[in-house]
């Protein structure tokens, strides 16, 4: 199959989107408790466990440290239930989107800052004063500015793990890796699948993980249009496609 441009369609993971069937290898199947329902199980197939999984397996925040997570959509707001199961002291949710926001509080977040009411650096010094910053930040956009925000909000010795899949290059002062500032990738949250998704399931069964909340709404697949648009406007965390 070919895009207008010529181009290769080539599927991502070996998987297909949208589809009322598909056949996939067995290396990308894990078995799951059969009282679990479908619409809360897919969501256990990308964003939470990419956002979850990035507090708990790719940086491994420790009971007590503090969390900034940049960007509060479907990636971001599971960065926040992660960082509720680490034990985090203090989880700062910043956004453009207000609506975002207060849903970010509804997961867990216990400070909000709107990056538009100011500069997000120092909203932050003010929130948490003589901290310096953060322990550990996470980029959910994958923006320039945003990738070289969750840098600039750490602490001496904190880590920032990027989760946006953005493209081009972004830049941070060279001087301050002496404070020890380290930055990394994180892909899918470093899960291991036939293991994790098994454990953030159980999560769910025993009320430690949201994921009746991410749901808000469900959609035939002929309005997938009007789900991606009510995405930007902050007053959904996610919409799934079901197949009636």
């Amino acid at each position: 199959m070919t895009l207008p441009n010529g181009k290769p369609a080539l599927q991502f993971a070996g998987l297909a989107t949208f589809a009322e069937q598909m056949l996939v290898h067995e290396n990308a199947l894990v078995k799951i408790n059969a009282d679990i329902p479908m619409d809360r199980a897919a969501l256990v197939g990308c964003g939470v466990p990419t956002g979850v999984g990035a507090v708990i397996r790719t940086a491994r925040v420790p009971e007590g440290a503090t969390v900034a997570v940049i960007g509060c959509g479907g990636i971001g707001l599971n960065v926040v239930q992660g960082a509720v199961l680490a034990g985090a002291s203090r989880i700062v949710a910043v956004d453009i989107n207000d609506g975002k926001l207060e849903l970010a509080r509804q997961f867990g977040a216990t400070d909000t800052i709107n990056s538009t009411a100011g500069d997000a650096v120092e909203q932050l010094h003010e929130l948490i004063p003589g901290s310096g910053g953060v322990d550990y930040s996470f980029e959910a956009l994958g923006i320039k500015e945003t990738f070289e925000l969750a840098f600039a909000l750490l602490r001496r010795g904190g880590t920032a793990t990027a989760i946006g899949a953005g493209k081009g290059t972004f830049a941070v002062p060279m001087a301050e890796f002496l404070q020890e500032k380290k930055i990394q990738g994180s892909c899918m949250g470093s899960v291991q699948f036939r293991r994790d998704l098994p454990y953030l399931l159980d999560l769910y069964t025993k009320g430690r993980l949201k994921l009746d909340e991410l749901v808000s709404s469900r959609i035939p697949l002929e309005q997938i249009n009007e789900g991606y648009a009510a995405i930007g406007s902050g007053s959904i965390a996610r919409s799934v496609v079901v197949f009636d």
